[in-house]
């Protein structure tokens, strides 16, 4: 999908051509509020430039998100003192990824909020650990 094209929602929202509550902009990325918020100002952070996921954004985007999403982290923890936060990117659908245009949720979070876990730690099997490392690096 290109950038700016009509059926990116969020596309839009960076190029001014839809509705939302802008909280931090410059050359690469945009924050805003998320319409449908987590917690309170639970905010979004895009790069301007259509990716559809983490293995699509241009890397100096990917830097430029990140540094974009600390830096509303910080302002939030001055104004809105959460007690906590939340950095949440979803690739795929089976990740819960929505909207497909690279995103990091910035989701600040207080003691009483009502987010919980979405599952409960469990210790591993130590030879099932083992397997994926070996996996994972190469080695089997």
């Amino acid at each position: 999908m290109e950038a700016g094209s009509g059926d990116c929602i969020f596309c839009a929202i960076a190029s001014g051509g839809a509705n939302a509550e802008i909280l931090d902009s410059d050359e690469r990325t945009v924050a805003f509020l998320d319409v449908n918020p987590a917690t309170r100002g639970h905010a979004l952070v895009i790069p301007r430039a259509h990716a559809e996921n983490l293995f699509d954004v241009d890397p100096e985007d990917l830097v430029a998100t990140i540094l974009a999403a600390r830096r509303l982290a910080e302002r939030m923890r001055e104004t809105l003192k959460p007690d906590g936060f939340n950095l949440l990117n979803s690739t795929g659908r089976a990740a819960w990824q929505s909207v497909f245009h690279f995103h990091i949720h910035v989701v600040p979070r207080y003691v009483d909020d009502p987010l919980e876990l979405p599952w409960r730690p469990t210790p591993a099997d130590p030879a099932e650990l083992a397997a994926v490392a070996a996996v994972l690096r190469g080695e089997g």
